[in-house]
């Protein structure tokens, strides 16, 4: 499972993704907690198009955060493969949830905190199986992966669905479902991923002391990242200001896994050298990861009690409690027939001697 790096770029990619995870996971907390203040202002909100959130500190605490774990991810990906850092994400989904319910009184029931769960296993596993991408060690060989007929389609497809996203899916279903605002900000970031292996792989060149510089694809790549970055900034806010905070993070996180495996796997060419126990182990953890957002998702408002249980498991439990209570109820029976006997056994023999005599 090695990287551009070898096993020390590994390493110090696995340690970056790490990083990068836990200061996105609290940007989401920042950015909601002055969302909310501009809110309560009564200030224009950000799902309405306003950008009042300019004004607020919270706000921009939050972007540097998230600036601070975006640069290392950034670092990271130039360290190691996409399909190694991309599934590493799913910690925030766990800082951001643990933080919400802290911070923003979003608590987790039983459901969404098993969902946790299961996103770190079912990373851990996609780590464990992550497959190989093809070697890419100069902006020469990015320029040739990119002029990829597959690749170039993949593109196209992302930027026609975002634009329908935007200006047809936006204005109607917005407000209503989380998925529009949400799937703007995933496939624009997968692009963006490439984006970023491109400037890794350019700072590389730039530090060995290659004029990379005169290279345009560089610069063609910079701007493309600013564009992308700042895409996904201004429809996440979007997203957070509408929506639940423990919500946005996860299924944000699954659509930007999926884009992000398609188009690495597109771009680098990652599955076409991997045996079969890895691609089961990766879609195996994928799926895991799947899961375990659903359960986040789909049963966030729910409160878990005896009664949602199955009708079998309520009977097992009536059965167990009347077996517990009939239990107790023996002991009892037990411990008063001792009562009488040590009585018996305190009685004089005198007494003793009467009660035969009444019997015979």
């Amino acid at each position: 499972m090695g990287g551009a790096g070898g096993p020390a770029g590994f390493y110090v990619g696995l340690g970056l993704a790490l990083a990068s995870s836990a200061f996105i996971g609290g940007s989401f907390i920042l950015k909601k907690k002055g969302l909310l203040r501009l809110c309560r202002r009564g200030r224009a909100r950000a799902g309405q198009g306003g950008h009042a959130y300019l004004q607020e500190w919270l706000w921009w605490a939050g972007l540097l955060c998230m600036g601070v774990g975006e640069a290392a991810n950034f670092a990271a990906y130039a360290f190691a493969p996409a399909t190694l850092v991309t599934p590493l994400g799913a910690l925030s989904v766990l800082v951001s949830a643990v933080l919400s319910s802290t911070f923003l009184n979003e608590q987790l029931n039983v459901h969404g905190k098993i969902g946790c769960i299961l996103s770190i296993l079912g990373s851990t596993v996609m780590v464990i199986h992550a497959p190989q991408e093809e070697e890419v060690s100069s902006l020469e060989s990015m320029a040739e992966k990119l002029k990829d007929p597959g690749f170039i389609v993949f593109a196209v497809c992302v930027l026609v669905s975002s634009l329908l996203l935007i200006f047809v899916a936006g204005p109607r279903y917005g407000q209503s479902n989380i998925l529009v605002y949400v799937l703007v900000c995933s496939a624009i970031g997968s692009l963006s991923v490439s984006c970023v292996k491109g400037l890794g792989i350019a700072l590389k060149e730039l530090f060995s002391g290659k004029p990379v510089l005169k290279e345009p694809l560089g610069w063609v790549l910079l701007v493309c990242l600013v564009i992308c970055i700042s895409v996904q900034i201004n429809y996440l806010n979007k997203a957070l200001d509408i929506f639940n905070t423990s919500v946005v993070t996860p299924v944000y996180y699954v659509l930007f896994t999926t884009a992000v495996m398609m188009c690495s796997a597109i771009l680098f060419k990652e599955w076409q050298h991997m045996v079969l126990d890895n691609i089961i182990g990766t879609i195996s953890g994928f799926l895991t990861i799947v899961s375990g957002i659903f359960l986040l998702h789909a049963f966030r408002d729910m409160p878990f009690t005896p009664d949602l249980l199955p009708l079998f498991l309520q009977q097992a439990r009536a059965d167990l409690h009347t077996s517990w209570r009939s239990a107790d109820r023996h002991q009892s029976c037990q411990h008063q027939r001792l009562l009488p006997s040590e009585d018996k056994g305190s009685e004089s023999p005198e007494e003793e001697e009467e009660e035969e005599g009444e019997s015979v």
